[in-house]
């Protein structure tokens, strides 16, 4: 599916071929990644927070759950 403005992006792992999902996205969280990691790097030059290596995210994060994602600390939160 696609992602409408200000949505998080919760994905397994990123390739380029997910860079049009960065451009919608409020925030990114990743399962598996690293500091040069293709999320990481799209992130950064797109000034969005991401947290990479958040291993089993997708299977905690329910589509469309509110959650806030603090790139700098690498913690996401669930809201409400």
């Amino acid at each position: 599916r696609g992602l409408s403005p200000g949505e998080v992006l919760v994905a397994p792992i990123t390739d380029p071929s997910w860079t049009p999902l960065f451009l919608a996205a409020e925030a990114v969280v990743v399962d598996v990644g690293a500091q040069m990691s293709h999320a990481v790097i799209v992130s950064r030059e797109l000034g969005i927070p991401a947290v990479v290596s958040a291993t089993g995210a997708t299977n905690v994060i329910p589509d469309g759950a509110d959650i806030e994602v603090d790139g700098t600390a690498g913690l996401i939160r669930m809201l409400g």
